[in-house]
């Protein structure tokens, strides 16, 4: 014998798919955000600062999204974007100036929030593989 849902069976159905696709679409989703940033020195030393022109540092985005991009900024100017791998997105940054570097990172194309560090640059001299800074 063969089993033939009832009519309420079948309303009950549809309205339980109708309703899941409802919330599926309805429900807001989180957007892909950069959480902490960071410039790492690495072996380069200063008195005031240890960051310096000409020197290289690695900027550092942790992020809830591994498959978005990630945007880096230096005072609102584009200086890479990045893949990142496993919730890091790292880049390589050399500061060009002397000064107060807001070094930003934003995640997704359209992100109208992102996080933002100050670093304070000053005259960075090559020695080896790393930099003395002065200033």
């Amino acid at each position: 014998m063969r089993y033939l849902p009832t009519r309420g069976a079948k309303a009950a159905a549809v309205t339980g798919g109708l309703a899941a696709i409802a919330i599926a679409f309805a429900a807001p989703t989180a957007g892909a955000t950069a959480n902490r940033i960071a410039v790492l020195p690495g072996i380069n030393f200063g008195l005031g600062t240890n960051y310096g022109t000409g020197c290289t540092y690695m900027i550092e985005a942790i992020v809830d999204d591994a498959a978005v991009p990630v945007a880096f900024y230096d005072n609102g100017v584009p200086i890479g974007t990045i893949r990142p791998s496993g919730g890091v997105a790292l880049l390589q940054w050399v500061p060009g100036s002397v000064g107060t570097h807001t070094i930003a990172a934003f995640q997704a194309p359209d992100a109208k929030q992102g996080i933002a560090i100050d670093i304070r640059v000053a005259t960075g001299v090559h020695l080896g593989y790393g930099c003395n800074v002065f200033g």
